[in-house]
């Protein structure tokens, strides 16, 4: 059973009805003891990092989720929830996250190295890029998936990205190590591909192959 995290801030009903066309059962709860319960967990998010990691801390959910990933809980951050699994964001000031992947949060410079001004937020279908061989992505080929968002993830560690996405900048749009993975867009909106990857993330939680 995969339980979806419940902070105030996250796409509840669009992940939970995805789950459901995949045929998977889940819930949506904000109870450290119930999600605990769960064989896989989603932290689904959308809007201000600073925002996010204060409710997750006030619903004494930090702790949790780092404990839950620390202990082999399989973890899928998604969108704000995937930056939330890395040390910091430069949001709204320099706010810690979840510290389970090393890497920085930062902004869009909206000027790229010509002078040029580009789009933010990234908001539309950009076509991934695979990183070399990852469980979350097999069977998969390179297809076009949904971002909205106006930060992305500076990481320590090139092996961490498994799949990015061109927008001035090579933009980490799926990430994992071990048991926590992440995706920067929207895979309950991304169509054939985005179900195909919550498919995979599914078979992982199921045990049906290794990361």
């Amino acid at each position: 059973m995969i339980g979806i995290v419940d902070y105030g801030m996250g796409n509840l009903f669009s992940v939970s009805k995805a789950l459901e066309r995949l045929g998977a059962v889940s819930f949506i709860s904000d109870d450290p003891k119930q999600l605990s319960k769960s064989s896989g967990i989603i932290l689904p998010g959308v809007g201000s990092f600073k925002d996010a990691m204060g409710l997750l801390n006030e619903q004494k959910l930090t702790g949790f989720l780092q404990e839950y990933a620390n202990r082999g809980g399989w973890l899928l951050g998604i969108c704000l929830g995937m930056q939330l699994l890395f040390e910091s964001s430069e949001e709204n000031g320099n706010t810690k996250g979840l510290s389970l992947l090393p890497g920085d949060v930062i902004r869009f410079h909206g000027t790229d190295s010509e002078g040029a001004s580009y789009k933010v937020p990234h908001m539309g279908w950009n076509q991934l890029a695979f990183r070399g061989e990852s469980s979350i992505l097999a069977g998969l080929k390179e297809d076009y998936v949904y971002f909205v968002h106006s930060y992305y993830v500076r990481t320590k560690d090139a092996e961490v990205v498994k799949a990015s996405a061109k927008y001035d900048v090579d933009v980490p749009a799926v990430v994992g190590k071990g048991n926590v993975f992440g995706m920067q867009f929207h895979p309950e909106k991304s169509g054939d591909m985005g179900m195909s990857l919550l498919k995979n993330y599914l078979k992982l939680v199921e045990g049906r192959v290794w990361a």
